[in-house]
């Protein structure tokens, strides 16, 4: 992740700053663009629910073989709207919009996307993705 990744959601922020999240975002973000799988399996917890914008609850096993596969493959993420929402030390909950350009199975998809996204850290360890719902919007 660059300073100019940080730049780019940190720019779309909106209400109180919180560069801890902030920074998450912007790494996954980044991870999503680059297929970058590793950093994908160390921000998405292993118990994740997740639902798609199909409505099918989707897996930590299957959104990493689908970017690691090409079945899905970011090309353009573009954040309009960030908001975040502590809830303690431990949880925070993301509202993110962004411009979204995704090849999925070969197919281009563009469109306004809003992922609700949950940030939590569980025993102490690091923040992972815990749960969340992409739609378009």
């Amino acid at each position: 992740m660059t300073d100019f990744d940080m730049d780019v959601v940190q720019a779309a922020l909106v209400g109180p700053s919180d560069p801890e999240i902030v920074a998450l975002e912007a790494r996954l973000r980044r991870a999503q663009l680059d297929a970058d799988v590793p950093t994908l399996a160390e921000l998405i917890a292993d118990a994740l629910l997740f639902t798609g914008p199909d409505g099918q609850l989707g897996t930590k096993a299957q959104d990493l073989d689908a970017h690691e596969s090409g079945a899905v493959r970011f090309r353009r993420h573009d954040p309009e709207e960030l908001r975040v929402r502590r809830v303690g030390s431990d949880v925070a909950v993301t509202a993110l919009r962004a411009r979204l350009a995704v090849e999925v199975g070969g197919t281009l998809v563009e469109g306004s996307y809003r992922y609700t996204r949950v940030w939590a850290r569980e025993g102490g360890g690091s923040w992972r993705v815990v749960g969340g719902h992409v739609s378009g919007v």
